[in-house]
């Protein structure tokens, strides 16, 4: 390493931010304090389908300094953690509060900033059991990760 010391990140925004995040936050679906801390806004469409194999859940955020990781790029874990929030948002619009039983990611290229957009859907939904996938692209509308998932759906 060199005599150089590491990038910090300014933490006057910071703070103005997570202070954001605690005012802003109730522990309930769209608003918990992991979701306003990352910044997610989130949208269901087509907001009048019918059929929830159909329905996407879209998941917005913008890239800052606090989700980076040392090389300068958006954090694997955060990639991931959005796109397991996309799934479960879309389980609990559709059925109610659901859990992730397993998850894939495959990272495909980095992403340094701008507006990352997240996007679950169903690809089989069953009554116990549903399979999923989630696939996060860049500001450049590219596909930076993928994963499919299994959930277990809410018991009716």
């Amino acid at each position: 390493m060199s005599g150089t010391p590491p990038k910090r990140i300014d933490t006057g925004p910071a703070r103005a931010h997570i202070e954001r995040a605690f005012d802003q936050h109730a522990q309930a679906f769209e608003t918990f304090f992991f979701a306003r801390f990352l910044g997610l806004s989130f949208a269901y469409l087509p907001a009048d389908a019918a059929d929830a194999e159909k329905q996407v859940c879209r998941v917005q955020f913008t890239v800052n300094d606090m989700l980076k990781n040392p090389q300068g790029v958006l954090h694997g874990g955060v990639m991931a953690s959005v796109m397991d929030i996309s799934m479960g948002h879309l389980v609990a619009k559709v059925a109610g509060p659901g859990a992730t039983i397993e998850m894939k990611v495959q990272f495909m290229r980095p992403v340094s900033a701008g507006l990352v957009t997240c996007e679950g859907r169903f690809t089989k939904r069953g009554r116990s059991l549903s399979f999923m996938e989630s696939h996060l692209l860049d500001a450049e509308m590219k596909l930076a990760a993928h994963a499919t998932a299994t959930w277990k759906m809410p018991q009716t």
